[in-house]
């Protein structure tokens, strides 16, 4: 999920900056100091969303830099356990498939990709034997968040499922209604023949 997450830290500008209006230079700092900043608390930083305040600048003797008191808001992207994400295929292997969400891939194993024997082939594709369902690379999808990893910080680790009922690639999603009528007409069909049937044996 993204979130705006508001922030205070003091912000070095150097002299090479002084000739940008302060915000300017201000803003490039915070980007260079935060841009791909990962953390379990913050998630993964996109960008700086705006800036709140700026207090008075102060010169270190020594320094030649200005410093100042900053309140600004960052874009940050923290996927939380069992939200439902839309992303698209990046890779697949014989284990699973690897799928894009924001600024980061997260990963399906190969039983999470559909509800069906899954089989792998060498073009790149994962095909369901009872559905005969493909998954292919560059496929829109959406998927479950069941594991979330920030163990190694600079490559946190996302698991994925989609077998689940709403969830797989989009075109499977749209037939899902379809599915569910058929049981129903039969059910209804069924129903009818009964109700006959009694009236029948009244008579």
């Amino acid at each position: 999920m993204f979130y705006k997450i508001e922030l205070k830290d003091h912000i070095r500008v150097p002299p090479n900056l002084f000739s940008l209006p302060l915000e300017e230079a201000v803003i490039k700092r915070i980007k260079t100091k935060y841009s791909g900043f990962i953390s379990k608390d913050l998630g993964i930083v996109v960008d700086v969303a705006g800036m709140k305040d700026i207090g008075e600048g102060v010169i270190i003797p020594g320094d030649g830099a200005s410093y100042y008191d900053v309140s600004f808001e960052l874009l940050t992207f923290k996927p939380e356990m069992q939200e439902i994400a839309i992303g698209r295929v990046k890779d697949i292997a014989e284990f699973g498939a690897f799928i894009n969400i924001g600024p980061l891939d997260g990963m399906i194993h190969i039983s999470q990709t559909m509800d069906d024997f899954v089989s792998f082939s060498k073009d790149k594709t994962l095909t369901g034997k009872e559905s005969k369902r493909v998954l292919k690379v560059g496929d829109v999808c959406r998927a479950r968040i069941i594991a979330v990893s920030f163990k190694d910080v600079l490559n946190p680790k996302l698991g994925l499922t989609m077998r689940q009922q709403g969830l797989g690639r989009l075109d499977w999603i749209k037939e899902e209604p379809e599915e569910k009528e058929a049981p129903k007409k039969e059910e209804k069909e069924g129903k009818e023949h009964k109700e006959h049937k009694e009236k029948k044996e009244k008579k």
